[in-house]
């Protein structure tokens, strides 16, 4: 059984910094893409970052690139997103989700994370 659990959500000012966890259990991530996404209240889910287990290519939404850094530690099976420069409108919740490369799909979710950001 796979699973996904987050960590690292909280209530943070703006201009401030945050990291959240992705740890991931029951299998590898070999040949997945693990994304981070977010939903704010009254909005859709949109995918923030995304990563290739294998090779680490990273893709970013425009809203958060170059504040934003998704990376991936192999021998923690782990995945992070790193927030920089955070804004109050990047209040919403994170979850991360898995899917297999060449599959639109995302097949495996977490259960999420709250991220507050005051102004």
């Amino acid at each position: 059984q796979v699973q996904l659990v987050e960590s690292g959500g909280g209530l943070v000012q703006a201009g401030g910094s945050l990291r959240l966890s992705c740890a991931a259990s029951g299998r590898t991530f070999d040949s997945y893409v693990v994304g981070w996404f977010r939903q704010a209240p009254g909005k859709e889910r949109v995918l923030v970052a995304a990563i290739r287990w294998n090779g680490g290519i990273t893709n970013y939404a425009d809203s958060v690139k170059d504040r934003f850094t998704i990376s991936r530690d192999r021998a923690k099976n782990t995945v992070y997103l790193q927030m920089n420069s955070l804004k109050p409108e990047d209040t919403a919740i994170y979850s991360c989700a898995a899917r297999v490369l060449g599959i639109s799909t995302y097949s495996y979710w977490g259960q999420g994370t709250q991220v507050t950001v005051s102004s």
